[in-house]
This record gives C-alpha cells, structure tokens and sequence, in this order.
C-alpha cells in the first residue's frame, strides 16, 4: 500500500520513474553469473517508513557489507507501480500485502517469498464518508479506492459486516497518488484509503470516518517479498534484509525520538502525526512474535479467505477454476494447488537471526 501526500522531507530518497527503473536495474529472474549487487522497493507506509531511516542511515549498507553484497533501497511513488516493477523482476523485493503478493506477483506465475512480515492494519485503513452518516449509508454511493487491492477486500470485508454487498455500490478506481485530491471533488461520494492519506482525509470538511481495519485485526499483512530463486541463490540478501529490519524494529520499540522523527519527516507528517499512524498499525518488532506468525495456523486460514476474495474478483486469472489455483504454503501446510506453489512465507531468516543473537 502507497501512502504519501505532503512534499517528502530531506531525507527522503528521491522516487525514481517506471522507466528509470526498468533500464537501470539488472533483472532478478536471470542468474547467468554470481551478483552481489540486488535492490528492493518500498511505497510509503507507517509500516514501510522504517525502510526509509534504514536506509539513508546506513543500516541496510552496514548489514548488506557483514554478508558480502550491496543493496539498493528504492522507493516508488506508486504503489501498484512498485509490485509491477517486482514481478517484471526489474526488483529483487518489494514491499506488499499479503493480498497483493498473491493476485499480482504469484497469480502471474512469478514464485514469491514473505521474507519479513513487518506488521498488521490496526487502523491504517479506512472507509470514510462525506457528509458524514455511518457505514450502512454507503449503501448507493460511488467509493473512489485502489480497486482490486487490499483496500477492495478490506471494503467488501466491511460491507458484509452491514448486510451489503458489492452490488449495492459502485467502485471507482483511483490512484493512491490521487485520493486525497478527489475527495475534494463534488462528485466524489466515499472513498477506501490507507494512512497517511486516511488521516489527511479524515481533516477535511464534511468527512466521517466510518469503519477501519481494527475490525480486522490480522487480515491486512504488510510484508516484504522476495523473488523465490534469487533467495534461494542468494541467502545473503534475506539475511541482511532481516538483519537491517529488526535493529530499526529496536529503535521503534525503544520509542527513538531520532529515529521516529526522520521516518515521520519521510512520511510527509510530523513525529506527533506519525506516532498516530503507528498507533493504528501493530508492528511485529519482536522477531520471535514475526516467526510465530508465520508458523501459524490461522496466517493459512487467512491467506484461505484472501484467496477466496481474489477468485470472486477474477484476480487470479479469467479462467481460474478455483481459489485454490495458486498454491500458497506456509509451515503449518499447503493451501490449493501444492504443484503450484506461487507465494511461500519462511520464517527461517527470522529464525537465524534470533538464532544468533
């Protein structure tokens, strides 16, 4: 999920185009020698933010440098943009939910891994109204969002929570770079949004925030993913990457004014504006509560009904004959098609790094 609005502060790398991106990165699907160079992209998130102080603090090149490679961190103004970029293999990783990676990347056969499940939507997502009113008087209204992401499951999750249906509405694709400025817009009636453009939503005149993620606890993951085969030739990247995430998760959890500040400055708000987004996401800054996750029943359970929503929507191809169509595997098992195993979530980089300290 992108989520950014206001001009990015200082420390904010500067994004770089599709083009830019697709001509200048090496592609991760291609392994005719040995690399030490790889790269990953984010999109702004409270969830993400970290990956920005990791890097423009040196922390990814400090933890790329212990294990012999050198990593770019890049961040894309457009979220969707940012997968695609991925499962075009231009990125070895990129940050995305758990929905994304399984209706974009891995329903277009690109094998993906969730190398590190950051955290979940606490809050960070919500439906908000104009004119004010409560979640039922959605009923006949236009709902402006990222259509066939996370934010439409998140929508039809609320909806059935009333009675209601997709039927009973119309969606209207937009933009995560747009939201903000539409709802201005007369004709803009409702809209599904992530923080920060939630909360800048939420000032506006005649909004109402009318349902959020915290209804949900756990559905909506925000992960980093990496290309499969290039993990599995290159351990080096997954274990820098862990490595440089969980000594940002510190600081976090030490509530770090320093750190905080130049991840908020980032994300467009001030550190007051970014506690308040982080109050609405719950972080997994313990690795241990992050390699639990995964081993988890109830992680397979909840890919099972994302994977559900995806089939409803056609997101796992036209001629998909069932939700099981891409396998998804965890350590508690195999949901759908175990000759099709398209996104995998291994703990076992989490593991190694709490192993060895």
């Amino acid at each position: 999920m992108t989520r950014s609005i206001r001009t990015p502060g200082k420390y904010l790398l500067a994004p770089l185009s599709a083009a830019l991106l697709a001509t200048s990165l090496a592609p991760s699907f291609v392994h005719a020698q040995e690399r030490d160079q790889f790269s990953v992209c984010w999109s702004i998130y409270a969830g993400w933010m970290p990956w920005a102080y990791a890097d423009v603090e040196g922390i990814v090149d400090k933890w790329a440098e212990q294990h012999g490679i050198a990593i770019d961190v890049i961040q894309v103004n457009d979220y969707v943009e940012s997968i695609n970029q991925f499962t075009s293999g231009n990125v070895d990783g990129c940050a995305m939910t758990n929905m994304d990676a399984l209706t974009i990347p891995a329903a277009s056969g690109v094998d993906s891994t969730a190398l590190i499940i950051n955290d979940y939507s606490n809050g960070n997502d919500g439906i908000v109204l104009k004119g004010g009113g409560e979640l039922a008087d959605i009923e006949g209204r236009r709902v402006n969002l990222v259509q066939f992401s996370v934010s439409h499951y998140f929508l039809a999750r609320a909806l059935e929570s009333v009675g209601l249906t997709e039927r009973d509405i119309e969606t209207v694709n937009t933009s995560d770079a747009d939201i903000v400025g539409l709802f201005s817009s007369s004709s803009t009636e409702a809209v599904a949004a992530w923080n920060p453009q939630l909360s800048t939503i939420a000032e506006m005149p005649d909004s109402q925030v009318v349902y959020t993620s915290a209804e949900i606890p756990g559905e909506i993951l925000d992960m980093m993913v990496v290309h499969t085969q290039t993990l599995a030739d290159y351990p080096a990247l997954g274990h820098a990457l862990v490595g440089a995430w969980y000594e940002v998760m510190a600081l976090v959890e030490a509530n770090d004014e320093h750190a905080l500040t130049i991840m908020a400055d980032a994300a467009g708000t001030d550190l007051e504006g970014y506690r308040a987004q982080l109050e609405a996401t719950y972080l997994y800054t313990d690795p241990a509560e992050a390699v639990a996750l995964m081993e988890s029943p109830e992680l397979l359970d909840t890919m099972e009904r994302v994977a559900d929503f995806s089939f409803t929507h056609g997101l796992l191809g036209d001629m998909a004959p069932s939700a099981g169509v891409v396998g998804i595997e965890t350590p508690s098992g195999i949901f759908g098609d175990e000759s099709n195993v398209q996104l995998r979530f291994d703990p076992s980089f989490t593991q190694a790094y709490l192993d060895a300290q």
